[in-house]
């Protein structure tokens, strides 16, 4: 398939702010608890939850450069009974407000206590926002994800791995982020969220892997005869059959050699996974730009990741027009 650079922006940027949201509100649950020391509201929660929802809002204004007409996009909505798509575009509005509102109750240090938990736990708005906000980042994950695991027809999409990977791979980059993120408003919080980050990343290193090894060894159902309906054993194509490129050639096929989708595979497997888990733990021992670097760094994978698993799909229409693709 040809990677579109605005679902890659979409994918990337919103997977990122949903990892950031999950982390931030990791920290609040294990603060809650005792289990960590409860930092400054206003400028780790607030602020982060703010920059949750620029990443957010950066992905869905990249996604409008992949419409036709993007005055109807609120037409996809409508088809939410049968459509992941449809799907994504209700949930990431409601996971957007999620985010506004949590930010803002911890921006203005709203905490009235709303009911006590048999162990005694206060539950304030901000824990509820909490939760009904993580039920929205995985349910995005699931919709976005399945977006393209549907498509029985495209084998490499086809599996749940994909929509594994869009989790764990979402989940690392947004702890990578929080990392950093709290070296700058809250350091006590640096070694937990790293220590997170690196974890899914090696979780994230295991599924791609898995997905990788499975991709290499499909075998296509088409063949040249099923593609145009003749049983000839030696079926050869000797030209596309007109003069110029057209909306399949473009659109359903990369147009790059094979070493370069070597080289962009090899690139993403070293930056998103051990740069990032190296750079994390020179973080941990006192090194910001370390910890900003690894964020960075795995961003940039994971862009070259996401180019790589929409070229790597192999659309059954390429063994029609196979003298281009």
């Amino acid at each position: 398939m040809h990677p579109a650079f605005s679902v890659i922006f979409l994918t990337t940027l919103i997977g990122t702010a949903q990892g950031l949201f999950l982390a931030l509100f990791t920290a609040q649950s294990y603060a809650a608890f005792k289990l960590l020391p409860q930092p400054d509201a206003h400028a780790f929660y607030g602020q982060g939850s703010l920059l949750a929802l620029a990443l957010l809002v950066g992905g869905l204004v990249a996604s409008f450069f992949h419409l036709g007409h993007p005055e109807r996009a609120w037409r996809t909505a409508t088809k939410w009974r049968t459509s992941w798509l449809s799907r994504e575009v209700i949930v990431l509005p409601a996971f957007m407000g999620v985010v506004f509102l949590y930010g803002l109750a911890h921006w203005l240090d709203w905490h009235p206590v709303l009911m006590t938990l048999p162990g005694g736990l206060p539950v304030d708005p901000t824990a509820i926002l909490g939760v009904a906000g993580t039920l929205l980042a995985f349910a995005l994950f699931v919709c976005t994800a399945m977006i393209y695991a549907c498509l029985k027809f495209l084998a490499e999409w086809h599996s749940p791995l994909t929509v594994i990977n869009y989790i764990l791979l979402g989940g690392a980059s947004g702890f990578s982020l929080a990392a950093a993120f709290a070296a700058f408003t809250a350091p006590e919080l640096v070694g937990f969220l790293a220590g997170w980050a690196a974890i899914i990343t090696l979780l994230g290193l295991i599924s791609r892997s898995a997905s990788l090894y499975r991709n290499a060894r499909l075998k296509p159902k088409s063949t040249m005869q099923t593609a145009i309906g003749i049983k000839h054993p030696r079926i050869v194509q000797k030209a596309q059959g007109f003069m110029g490129g057209s909306f399949n050639t473009r659109e359903f096929f990369h147009g790059q050699p094979v070493a370069v989708l070597r080289g962009v595979k090899w690139f993403f497997l070293l930056a998103v996974f051990p740069v990032p888990i190296l750079l994390l733990f020179f973080g941990v021992q006192g090194s910001i730009g370390a910890l900003v670097l690894a964020f960075i760094a795995q961003y940039a994978g994971l862009m070259a990741e996401r180019w790589f698993f929409f070229a790597q799909a192999n659309h059954p229409q390429n063994l029609y027009y196979q003298s281009i693709a």
